[in-house]
Parts: structure tokens; sequence; C-alpha cells
């Protein structure tokens, strides 16, 4: 580990460039194998992209410049199962899993799917350890779409309140001098205030997507590593283990610690584009637009016509575009119209940067109308 990378200081740039392609060397972690003999093969057929990202101002910026310029440590573009493009930075290789942040949350809600729980149950009766917090009353379907009424502020600039509690209790935080240590499970018992009903407005709340962590591992009797490689990895052919950070009681940080190779992100996409299930469809199609409207991210996004659903944002269009976003500039889009996948994760000071979201959406436009 390097020496001046330390918990406190991870997630900071410029240590964010080393720690974020070495998560487990700072936080416990727990493997979710692949299967050597089920390696999904990508072949490689690279080509040049001309395109021109405009910026807020200045001149526009070819593809370099546009990774240049938001923190990219790797990008990767895939059509037909071809890759067309690839680039490393800051250290970062093919063979080393970087953290995906809440992209972890749409991994999660592939998951969800494909264990076929009902997301109709009541959350409690899969955790009756909620039952007295503000989640009582919320379903699985609440969840998932982030509609649930819990009064929990998403600052994640915040140094004190209830997200550096929940940053602690998930060994993602660093202990006061003589502070007890906490849990992931046990934090729940805090979220006890409700700002709004279940089934409102699109309400960002990332203990949710734990919760569902949690739940899942109810539902599935094993732990949620296990799931995942048997349900997700292992199937759609990952050519490396992913890992994902644990609390001190093993508890998984299912809404934000996955950490995966770029190449096994990218099939991810691919491996939704060849084999959609019903779950997939329904994201694609699912979701309520004034829910979103009304919601708490709609403002990164000015303009633009997206649904939320199941953890997966949705782009409107002729060709919808699924896609799935953490901070710092974690990305992963698919086209399943056009067979289009793009991933790309990042290092950027920022942890939701509004000038670099839109540039990175303006950029995946640029890509899709260039290979349409």
């Amino acid at each position: 580990m390097k020496p001046e990378v330390t918990l406190a200081n991870w997630r900071q740039a410029p240590h964010n460039r080393w720690a974020f392609h070495h998560v487990r060397e700072l936080i416990p972690s727990a493997d979710i194998p692949h299967d050597r003999r089920r390696v999904r093969e990508l072949a490689a057929t690279p080509r040049p992209l001309e395109i021109r990202v405009e910026p807020d101002s200045g001149e526009p910026l070819s593809l370099a410049q546009f990774l240049a310029e938001t923190q990219t440590d790797g990008f990767i573009v895939v059509q037909r199962g071809s890759i067309l493009a690839e680039h490393y930075a800051n250290g970062m290789s093919p063979q080393a899993p970087h953290i995906l942040m809440s992209v972890s949350k749409s991994m999660l809600g592939l998951l969800f799917g494909a264990l076929g729980i009902d997301a109709n149950r009541l959350v409690a009766d899969l955790v009756p350890e909620v039952a007295d917090t503000a989640y009582r009353g919320a379903t699985l379907r609440h969840l998932l779409d982030m509609r649930t009424g819990v009064a929990f502020n998403e600052d994640y600039l915040a140094t004190t309140g209830p997200i550096v509690e929940y940053r602690k209790a998930s060994g993602w935080n660093a202990l006061a001098p003589g502070e007890a240590p906490s849990d992931l499970h046990s934090f729940y018992r805090h979220l006890r205030e409700r700002d709004g009903p279940h089934g409102g407005r699109f309400n960002y709340i990332s203990p949710n997507s734990d919760l569902l962590g949690w739940a899942i591992e109810r539902a599935g009797g094993r732990p949620y590593a296990e799931l995942m490689s048997e349900h997700i990895w292992k199937p759609l052919g990952a050519e490396f283990s992913a890992y994902i950070t644990v609390d001190r009681l093993g508890a998984p940080r299912a809404a934000g610690g996955m950490c995966v190779t770029l190449r096994d992100l990218a099939r991810v996409g691919q491996w939704l584009i060849e084999q959609p299930s019903s779950w997939v469809r329904d994201i694609e199609a699912g979701g309520e637009r004034a829910a979103w409207d009304a919601g708490t991210l709609a403002a990164y996004f000015p303009g633009l016509p997206i649904r939320y659903r199941s953890q997966w944002y949705i782009l409107e269009g002729e060709a919808p575009l699924i896609f799935a976003l953490g901070i710092h500039g974690q990305n992963l889009f698919i086209d399943r119209r056009n067979e289009l996948v793009i991933a790309k994760v990042s290092s950027q000071a920022l942890p939701l940067d509004a000038a670099r979201i839109g540039l990175t959406m303006r950029a995946v436009s640029q890509l899709r109308k260039c290979l349409a």
C-alpha cells in the first residue's frame, strides 16, 4: 500500500488515482469468483473514433481530450462483441479491478432480478430488523426504484451527520480516536424519520441499496458475493474474479463497493445485449418519468428525458440507453438496439461533478451517432 494513502483520504484527489484500483488494500473485501472455463471472449477490432465533444465553454474536445478532462482511469467501447477502442491511465491496467461506486447498485439490480424475488414484498418480511424504522411499510420495489420516503441527506461532501456515520459503519471512513466500531446492519436503527411517502418522488438514498443487499442474502440464503458470483458473474463470462468491500461483520457494501476490471464491466453490457431477460426488458421500459423529474438527481441531467428502474437509469429515445452511474466518474452505457457498450472508470476529484457528467453524456451521444 502507498504510505500516503489511508482510509481517511482514499477518496480524495490525487490519492484516489491509486486507491480506486487498489481498494482491497484499504478495506476488507469478499471475492466474487469467475469461471475461467466460461470466459466470454471479446474480439479486438480497433478503429479511430473521430468525435468532437462540446464543453460548457471553450473549444470542442477530441476523444483523447475528453478522457483527460474527465480524469479517466479506463475507457472501452465495444460493439457487436468487438473492442473498438480501449484506454488506460493513472496506473490502471486491463487486469486491475477498479471500484464501481454506485454502478454497484446496478449490478445489485441484475442480481435481484436473476433471483426472481417478488419486488412487491414488504422489506420487513425479509428483514424484520427494520420494521420499526423509517422503512416501515416500504416494499422492495420502493428500494429498487429509489422511491422510499426515508429522510437521509446523500451529501457526499458532508463531514458530519448520518452519511458519515453510514460510511463508518461500512468501513469506508476511519473511526475517530476512542470511537466504538459500528456495522451496516445496526446503522438502520438510526433511520427513523420520513420526509415523504413511500412510492413518491425519486429520492436517491444509498442505504436503500445496502438494505436490498441484506434482503437478497435473506432470500437467497447465502452471502451476497456468492450469489453474485453464481447468478451474474459466472454466467456473463467474466475474465477475472471481482470483489466487494464488506464491513467488519462481513455485510457487503452493495451500494458502492464492487470492484471489477474494465473489460468485465463491458462484458456486463454485452451480456445484457446478447441475453436480455424479461427483467432487463422491464428496466428498459419501466420507471416513472414524473418521479424522476421531481427527484434529487434530475438537476444533473438538465433537459434529458430520464427514468429510473431497478437501480438503472434509462435515457428515453428511439433507441433507449440503459446506463449505470457512480460517483467520481464511473459509468456503464448500454445501447441494446445498436449493440453498443461504453464503459468508463475514473478518479474525478468531485463525487458529483455536474460539468463532467454533462460532458460525458454528450460524449456518449456523439459516440452513438458515430457508431449507429
